[in-house]
């Protein structure tokens, strides 16, 4: 009876293994971290903030947020609940094979800028801020194609 050698032991098999799903696991750590920040910087909350409604220190809130502290199951549908979404929303984009996306600086921005336009309850201020907007707008796009020229 011929069996196929491993080039490990059983041993060094089933360490690998735990490797690759901690590896896994990690990955989905961090997801669900970014999606945690994600969703509490367009409700517009601090991590103190959502430290204290989900009844941890802001450490802790700090350590989810960055996929460095696994979350229970308990406390994940905590913190679904305080942030109004569903527990899937935290898995979103996460599938079989799939990499963490993290959220970059430059989302984190346009989120918390559309949040703040949203606040704005005078037209003529909003109106204002658009015209800015369309003005660097008009001013990037020149100064691009006189780079191209």
């Amino acid at each position: 009876m011929n069996l196929p050698i491993s080039s490990q032991t059983p041993a060094a098999d089933a360490a690998h293994d735990d490797d690759s799903s901690t590896q896994r696991a990690s990955l989905v750590d961090h997801h669900v971290g970014a999606r945690i920040r994600e969703r509490r910087t367009t409700l517009g909350l601090s991590q103190q903030q959502l430290a204290r409604m989900i009844g941890v220190t802001y450490q802790q809130a700090h350590k989810y947020e960055r996929g460095l502290n696994r979350i229970s199951a308990g406390r994940l549908f905590e913190i679904a609940t305080v942030l109004d979404v569903p527990i899937s929303y935290f898995f979103e984009g996460l599938g079989p094979g799939s990499e963490a996306q993290p959220v970059s600086p430059r989302q984190r921005m346009f989120l918390e800028l559309a949040r703040n336009f949203a606040l704005i309850d005078n037209d003529k201020h909003q109106e204002a801020l658009s015209q800015m907007a369309r003005a660097l707008a008009a001013q990037s796009q020149a100064a691009q194609r006189d780079r191209d020229d």
